[in-house]
């Protein structure tokens, strides 16, 4: 964990302080996210503004504590290899949106579901730092965001919410801010956070989500994301993975023959390098599909020079 302590959050950098509470909470189990959820602070922040006094001072001290990590794990593919370092954190986030989405389809609303949702949404923000979004992410941002507050503001006036996508205007997290509000600050590098996720006011899409369709989970991780708060009547015992959906091979890969001589350019050889660190990143979550999925495209880009 970095060392380095932070002075307080200015209230410019209002808008990054729950990515760098989760950094807080994601320093012991999964360092890597936490760095780069610091480095997507870093460089938001530099954005917003790094030029008044208390700004710099806050940016150079997280300057720091990117630093003393870089250091601290610098034998770490994922930190020294923006491709490794992608594909770790897209996969951290899409293990908790599947409990998250697991959970809700199954009818099980608690608020340990509600802050993965929010969670993965954050970290889908972190994978910013690697480049423009697909659009895929974009959409699992939206949902994730709008049904962390649609399920919150329904367990808080006693509803029972409907699971899975709906038609939903957009709910307000305003309330669930003012909540926060009195939670840790994060001007200690050694400050604890709170167990409860604090939740961005304004952030939940106003669309409606009828027309959107999120692929189930295919699997519950076999390690949720975060501990399962007291009181709410979930034990680790009802959460039951369903089968995974492994995909078929496809048999045009066996008899592929290139047409000639393929010449793959550079380009390639970065996009099947980046298919298999996917590959590999989605195994260390136990995704078999996600991992078959991606061998398959740098199989077929290796073999035919086509995606």
């Amino acid at each position: 964990m970095a060392a380095t302590a932070l002075p307080p959050l200015p209230a410019q950098f209002k808008n990054i302080q729950h990515h760098l509470r989760t950094a807080q909470e994601l320093d012991k189990r999964e360092p890597v996210v936490a760095y780069y959820c610091r480095l997507y602070a870093m460089q938001t922040g530099m954005k917003i503004d790094s030029k008044t006094p208390e700004c710099r001072k806050f940016l150079s001290k997280l300057m720091d504590q990117l630093e003393a990590m870089k250091k601290q794990f610098g034998d770490n593919e994922a930190i020294t290899q923006e491709i490794v370092g992608s594909a770790h954190v897209e996969n951290y986030a899409l293990k908790m949106f599947l409990y998250a989405d697991n959970e809700d389809r199954a009818g099980r609303f608690h608020k340990n579901m509600i802050k993965s949702f929010y969670t993965a949404s954050l970290l889908i923000d972190v994978l910013t730092v690697f480049g423009e979004l697909s659009e895929e992410n974009v959409q699992h941002r939206k949902y994730a965001r709008w049904k962390a507050a649609y399920i919150h503001n329904c367990l808080k006036n006693g509803e029972t919410p409907q699971p899975g996508p709906i038609g939903m205007e957009g709910e307000s997290l305003a309330d669930v801010e003012r909540e926060e509000a009195g939670s840790s600050t994060l001007h200690s590098g050694t400050t604890e956070p709170t167990s409860s996720s604090a939740y961005e006011a304004g952030n939940a899409p106003s669309s409606n989500y009828t027309g959107i369709h999120i692929p189930p989970g295919a699997h519950a991780p076999a390690n949720t994301p975060a501990e399962v708060p007291h009181n709410t009547g979930v034990t680790s015992n009802t959460i039951q993975p369903p089968p995974q959906n492994i995909p078929l091979v496809d048999p045009s890969l066996y008899s592929a023959q290139s047409a000639g001589e393929v010449h793959l350019t550079p380009e390639d050889f970065a996009r099947a390098q980046k298919y298999c660190k996917y590959a590999g990143s989605a195994l260390q979550y136990e995704d078999v599909s996600t991992a078959v999925q991606n061998l398959q495209k740098a199989l077929k880009l290796l073999i035919t020079g086509r995606e």
